[in-house]
Order: structure tokens, then sequence, then C-alpha cells
């Protein structure tokens, strides 16, 4: 079946004797899963890009432009960010009486051209090129923002296979334009802070995603036609993927070394209708020298938590949603503690930032080493300090609060939504209530909020919905130093940049174990925490609204649910 887009289009190319009717025929015998007539068309050689394009201009009453002997002046190619080229597949031409000229693939896009008029803050006088010469310029005239045309060539590929894999039928994968194109999508990516990359095949084209401060922005679209080349150069980079299975989900891991900065990517794939999508997680290994300050912990927190994590024995539980930073705060505390007169051992599901001086265990359930049974030797190996990736059953938490009864400090995590549900949580697991009491020292709960950018945040003030979602006072307005977002070159425009932590700290004084052992509800447990001095998230992002890290909707809109 064909649509009547692509109907039309053959018939323009037909009868500006670009292609012939049996060309078309023979074409559509050879269409790949959701691959366009006009895609195959080129791919198979009855047409070339630069024709079709021109085909389609005339037809369209459009001018072409051969982008090969176009070199706008900087000031020009600055109007459009990087991202939104590579968005939309356009390139700025020119700039004449507050018309912005730019070059197009497809001139039938109508919905498009219309955006492009609001996003681009011009009205815009559109021509068209082919989409080949559009990534070429936007990789020759974007050079200073992609890295340069040798993006790739301060990034050594650790973990990369010797290439024997590429015999499997794959084309493309050891192309250069395929291997400067994937280079360019790590270096890009981890120049804009981004934890994540998200390639996710969609009907028509590949979209290029990066999680920035927890939030995906959308940073290219890329012929549908370059999937399975893209995906098959990935997958020789893990050096552990097969690039000829395309049924089933693959795991693993790349490791670069991009300038002097050492990074892991662990990768994901699954097969979608449409193709084969990947994630790549970023972990910056720099990320392990983190200070409790740089968490976001104040300085009245951070004096506790540091009491709390030199403990000689019991369990530290952090809690939260998955992407709260959990992991973070575990490695950043075994930073802190980690001196030569101390065994710390942790066990992962995986390891995702190797640290010196600890020695880490990773689960491999495949062959039975799971939690519990890496727990059961560990205690063999007389460790002082244990961190537990996650708590997930009974045994783990058993295995866990008698290392804690018996000696050992003992780090973990669990999903609960905040502190003192982690009783409940511990006690749905099986766990005795009376062992929860004796062995639980504290239970940190936390969320990530993102802070201003600190080049482009200015004073502000709050709106009154603002200061009655946040229960503010007169007096705590008086002494506060209310910052705003704005926007600019640093933050990508979203008056955002970087993250930090809101917690809350309960700790687990004689009172709440009684109250532990009669087990009491978890809302009895909450109200003796804040009895004790327990500061929910949302009073911990206030504080942090009123010294300007952060902006009264950013915290409304990650407490939204603690309203206590």
């Amino acid at each position: 079946m064909y649509s009547a887009e692509e109907n039309y289009l053959t018939n323009i190319l037909v009868e500006g004797e670009i292609v012939t009717e049996a060309q078309v025929e023979d074409a559509k015998g050879q269409r790949k899963g959701t691959e366009s007539i006009i895609e195959t068309l080129i791919r198979t050689g009855h047409a070339k890009e630069s024709d079709v394009a021109r085909c389609c201009a005339v037809n369209y009453g459009m001018e072409y432009v051969d982008l090969t002997h176009v070199t706008p002046a900087k000031e020009i190619v600055d109007m459009v960010k990087l991202e939104d080229a590579r968005r939309y597949a356009m390139v700025p031409i020119g700039f004449d009486q507050n018309r912005l000229e730019i070059a197009i693939s497809d001139p039938f896009d109508t919905d498009t051209i219309d955006s492009l008029n609001h996003v681009l803050g011009y009205d815009v006088d559109p021509r068209v090129s082919s989409h080949e010469q559009i990534n070429d310029a936007i990789g020759r005239w974007y050079d200073e923002a992609i890295g340069g045309a040798d993006a790739d060539s301060d990034m050594v590929v650790i973990s990369e296979s010797s290439g024997s894999d590429s015999s499997s039928g794959e084309t493309g994968a050891n192309d250069a334009p395929v291997i400067k194109l994937v280079g360019q999508i790590l270096k890009e990516s981890f120049n804009a802070g981004a934890s994540d990359i998200h390639i996710e095949p969609l009907e028509k084209s590949v979209r290029v995603r990066y999680r920035i401060d927890g939030v995906l922005h959308e940073v290219a679209n890329h012929p549908r036609n370059l999937l399975s080349s893209i995906i098959a150069r990935i997958k020789i980079m893990t050096g552990a993927m097969s690039i000829a299975e395309k049924r089933l989900p693959q795991d693993a891991r790349i490791q670069l070394r991009l300038g002097d900065k050492d990074l892991d990517l662990r990768v994901s794939t699954i097969p979608t209708n449409h193709g084969e999508s990947v994630v790549m997680r970023i972990l910056d290994k720099s990320a392990l020298n983190l200070g409790l300050a740089q968490l976001g912990f104040l300085s009245d927190d951070q004096a506790t938590f540091e009491q709390l994590i030199t403990l000689p024995d019991g369990i530290l539980l952090v809690t939260g949603p998955t992407g709260s930073g959990k992991t973070t705060t575990l490695y950043a505390c075994l930073n802190y503690i980690n001196k030569p007169d101390r065994k710390i051992i942790t066990v992962e599901d995986p390891v995702e930032y190797q640290m010196s001086g600890i020695n880490q265990v990773m689960v491999k359930e495949d062959v039975g080493m799971t939690f519990a049974a890496a727990l059961r030797s560990i205690l063999r190996q007389a460790p002082n300090i244990i961190m537990i990736g996650e708590i997930r059953d009974l045994e783990t938490a058993s295995i866990a609060i008698n290392a804690s009864l018996t000696g050992h400090l003992v780090f973990s995590t669990l999903h609960t939504n905040d502190a003192p549900s982690a009783v409940a949580r511990m006690a749905d697991i099986g766990v005795k209530r009376f062992l929860i009491a004796s062995a639980v020292r504290a239970i940190i709960a936390q969320r990530l909020i993102r802070k201003l950018c600190s080049e482009c945040k200015t004073p502000g003030q709050l709106n009154d919905r603002e200061i009655k979602a946040l229960s503010l006072d007169a007096a705590q307005l008086n002494d506060s130093t209310i910052m705003t977002p704005n926007g600019c070159v640093k933050c990508r425009a979203t008056g955002y940049k970087g993250r930090a932590g809101i917690f809350e700290i309960f700790e687990i004084d004689d009172e709440v174990r009684h109250m532990v052992n009669e087990n009491l509800s978890t809302p009895q447990l909450r109200r003796q925490a804040r009895e004790i001095g327990m500061r929910t998230m949302r009073e911990d992002g206030i504080r942090k609204v009123l010294s300007g890290m952060t902006s009264a909707s950013e915290v409304i809109h990650v407490t939204m649910s603690d309203v206590n």
C-alpha cells in the first residue's frame, strides 16, 4: 500500500524524467520495511537524491539550492541552533529584510515550514536542497559546535571489537560517515551534559534525543535508511552485541576515553514496530568525586548526614523512585568514607562506576550470583562496610540485617516515595518489625531538582499561586534571595543547568523503634518523624528556592505528592 503523497511524488519524478514507470515498479518490489518509495528509488540507484530534490522544487515553484557552493556568514549560521537545524533538517543560507532564507529537503511539509516561523522567530523564506547536502552542510557549518570535522579524533573506544561481527551482512556499519555521525552524537551529548542518549526509529526518520537535567530534548532527525548502519556501528563499539540479532533485546556497555575523560556507556537495544531502539546511559566517572555539598545538602543536613555515614554499624537506606539519584548518593558516601583502614565491598547490578580502593561485585543471576549469594560470600571477606545496590527480597534483606547486627555498616536503596514508607516496604518484603527497629539507623528519601543556570538567573519574585502552594509567610520572603530562570546559550535556553537533591532525613530514635515494634502505621511514623525534626522534601526544596538555588515551579512540580 502506498500513500497518496508517495503516488504524487512518483508521478512528479516520472513526469520530470527523473525515473521511469518501470523503475518505480521495480523499486516497489525492492522496498524494505517502512522505507518510502522515494528512499527505495534512491537506495537502488534509480534516482539521485539531488535530482529528486530539484524536481520537487520545480514542481512546487521553489528555488533549488546546491549547498556545495554556499557558505553563509557565521552570524547567519548562528541564527539557527544546531539542535533546530538537525531536528527540522534545515540550514540557514541568508538573511534579507527580516526574512531568514533556509534550505529544506521536503517542500511538501508545510506544517514544518509554518512551525519554523515560530521556532526561529523570523519569517522564513524556504529553498529546497537534498537531505544529503543539508546534513553535510550542518557538519561543515556547525563545525565548532560538534567538535570539528574530526569529531571523534580525540575519542578512543576502549571496548570496540575487532570488526568480526561486521561480516554478518550488515552494510554501512564501518563506513566513515556513519562512524563520524555516531562519534558526533556521543561527543555532543557529553558536551551538552546529557545523562542518556535515545536513538529511536520512527516511521520515516530516526530521532535522536538527549536527556539533560532529567528532561528529554530532541536534537536531530536523520534519514530512515541510516537506522541499520547507526545501530550496527553502536553494537560493534560494544564489542559484545550481535548485529545479526534484531528480534531480542540486548545489553552491553561501551568504554570511551574522550580527551582526558573516561566514560562508560550502558547500551540497551529493544525491537520496536519500526526497528531497533537504542538507549545509551552516560556514566561520567568524574561524578565519583562529588562531595556531599555538591549533592545538594545544605550545611545542617550535611552535618547530620556525615554523622550517619560514619556510624560503626546499622543500615542506612536511601529511598526514591528510579532516576532520583540514589546510586549517586551512595557512591558519594563511599567516596567520603573510603579510607585505607576500612574494607568496603559492594554488591551491584550492574557495577555502574569502578571505584579505586573498593571491592565491587557484580550480580550475575544467570550463573547463580544473586544479591543473596554474593552477600553470603562477602561476609566471609570480613568487610567493615557493605553497599547493596538494592534490597529486593526477603533473603537479601535478612542477610543485610544480620550483617548490620554483627558490626557492619550497610548502605542500600529501596523504591519508596518517602522515608517513613520504607518501614512498611521492608515489612511487606517479609522482614520482622523488631529486626527493622533494631537494624535501621536512618532513612533518607530524595528527589532531583534542576538548578537555575548561574549565568542567566536574575532576581525575581514569587507569584501568589507559588506563595500559596509553598505556604510561605512574609518573614520567609523578606529574608530570601528569590531568583528566576531566563535562558542563555550555556543552559540551552532552558534557564536551568545541573541538578541537585532535595532530601528528607528520618533518624530512627528509641521512640520510633518502639512505634515500629508496635506496628504503627506509616502516617503515625511520619508525624513522629516531623516531631523529632524531620523536614519533608518540599520543605527542603523551599529552603533551596529561598536561597536562589532553584525556582518555585520546579519544587512544586517535583514534590507534587508532598503536601504535608
